[in-house]
């Protein structure tokens, strides 16, 4: 297995389907890759040489990919609900965004959407107690009370 920026590829795949196991790479992309660097569509992880792998990695960490991707993908949801645009209205409800119909199947939408409604409840406690202890014991507040 080749280990190359945090993603391990198997050596028995070939390039062009090795490379989309990197988020943000699809086949087309992958495609585009191997022509840049002249590696031919069947050629496997394990026939790649040292040259190749390296020239792969720089082209590789120059692109916006992994957690970098995530993260910008996470900022531009985050924009859209600061300035609280119908997109973002969208996302903050764990709805579908972009004009699908919600009577029956927004399922996976609200799987998507939805989880950035579980980090927010994370984030902030759902608790109505107060955080400071009362000065009076509950023996007091119980013999204070207004019986009549």
């Amino acid at each position: 297995m080749l280990h190359l920026l945090g993603v391990n590829l198997p050596d028995q795949k070939l390039v062009q389907y090795a490379l989309p196991l990197f988020y943000g790479i699809g086949q087309k992309t992958a495609l585009k890759v191997l022509a840049t660097l002249s590696i031919h569509k069947t050629c496997k992880i394990a026939d790649l040489s040292e040259p190749q792998v390296n020239q792969l990695s720089t082209l590789l960490s120059d692109m916006k990919i992994e957690s970098d991707l995530r993260k910008q993908i996470r900022a531009n949801i985050m924009h859209h609900r600061s300035i609280g645009s119908y997109v973002g209205r969208r996302h903050a409800m764990g709805l579908p965004v972009r004009g699908q119909n919600t009577k029956n199947n927004a399922k996976t939408a609200r799987r998507l959407n939805g989880r950035w409604l579980k980090a927010e409840k994370r984030e902030y406690s759902s608790s109505t107690r107060s955080i400071i202890p009362s000065t009076d014991s509950p023996f007091e507040s119980f013999f204070n009370r207004k019986w009549f």
